[in-house]
């Protein structure tokens, strides 16, 4: 009937859309635009603007998630080196402690003495301790660069081109460079924040030069933090003349440092040691051991002084941490500004910009 035509539904869309590859690719593209066409201004800027809200919120849950991770790892860790170094620390300067009274009382050859007692019931604990320290320093080095010294860098892009083996200080450099634990001028520090850049001296004396020069430079209080650095030279067992530097604002080289140093004083300590054994003795260094004992407790002194200054360097940049996630401000919430790089919106990146 001729009405019959008026009651058919209309052609499905892909029954009108051209065959041909080509065409059928443009025709979607103006359906596409069709559809835009239909929709007001108001809906469309107000998607953009939910989509855009939605993708920042997503971005801080993120960036509060890496904070808590971060701060989780850098305490961990930090409690775990300070518990380790603290813990046989003090039990070595105890040890010494009980040997020299023992000695001076005339004591040391009684097993019923108290500081006989007390020295032999340390030296196990000591010894383990110790074992146990040694066979995780390589670890706890790694850690403390991780997850201190890289968490708390907020310039640092993990996307960035590294070398592997940036920072070459590592135990045996200490030991063919000869570090001196008992040099004042090896001891950290830290330089001062309100140091201003005309106030003081540049190390502008090249590494390979440094060690010809008369004058050895270290930190002092016109130092600022970013110069808190030392340079130690070649010992007598290595023909390198290029001086190797040691950053105080780096956990990793405190961590070398104090193990090198703790080391160095179990060594001076082995008569004190066998006699808290009950291993065979040596009186000849155990009257070397206690007439050298102010020289000796100094030694030990600085060891727990580079222990404190460890831990106050780790709770320093677990602020930095903080700092580095801290709520950013409400221009980080405009477009196009927030990629200003002055900004500092961006604590964690989330694509790779180099490769």
């Amino acid at each position: 009937m001729p009405n019959d035509d008026a009651h058919k539904p209309p052609p499905a869309a892909d029954d009108i859309a051209p065959k041909s590859a080509p065409l059928r690719w443009l025709w979607k593209f103006n359906h596409g635009l069709d559809i835009v066409k239909g929709l007001s201004l108001v809906t469309v800027l107000s998607s953009l603007v939910v989509g855009y809200f939605q993708y920042l919120n997503a971005y801080q849950e993120k960036v509060g998630s890496q904070a808590k991770e971060d701060m989780a790892a850098a305490t961990a860790t930090f409690t775990e080196i300070s518990r380790a170094f603290s813990e046989v620390q003090a039990l070595q300067q105890t040890l010494y402690s009980d040997f020299t009274r023992a000695v001076r009382d005339r004591s040391d050859e009684s097993d019923q003495a108290l500081l006989t007692k007390n020295a032999r019931a340390i030296s196990e604990r000591y010894e383990k301790a110790r074992i146990a320290l040694r066979e995780n320093i390589d670890v706890l080095t790694r850690k403390a660069e991780i997850y201190i010294d890289w968490a708390s860098n907020t310039y640092r892009d993990p996307a960035e081109k590294h070398n592997v083996d940036a920072d070459p200080l590592s135990r045996q450099v200490l030991r063919d460079y000869a570090f001196d634990c008992s040099d004042k001028y090896n001891f950290p520090a830290f330089g001062n924040v309100h140091v201003e850049d005309d106030d003081t001296p540049a190390k502008d004396v090249a590494d390979d030069a440094y060690c010809a020069i008369a004058e050895k430079r270290g930190v002092d209080d016109k130092t600022q933090p970013k110069d808190a650095f030392i340079r130690i030279c070649a010992g007598p067992h290595t023909h390198s003349r290029i001086a190797k530097r040691i950053y105080w604002y780096s956990a990793k080289h405190h961590v070398l440092t104090m193990h090198y140093c703790f080391e160095a004083a179990h060594n001076k300590l082995a008569a004190a040691r066998q006699w808290a054994s009950r291993s065979d003795r040596d009186a000849a260094k155990e009257r070397e051991i206690v007439e050298r004992e102010n020289e000796i407790n100094a030694q030990l002194d600085d060891l727990a002084g580079r222990v404190s200054a460890f831990s106050s360097l780790a709770l320093h940049q677990m602020e930095r941490i903080r700092v580095k996630y801290r709520p950013v401000g409400f221009l980080c919430s405009v477009p196009l500004v927030r990629n200003i790089p002055s900004l500092n919106c961006f604590p964690i990146r989330t694509a790779s910009l180099t490769h």
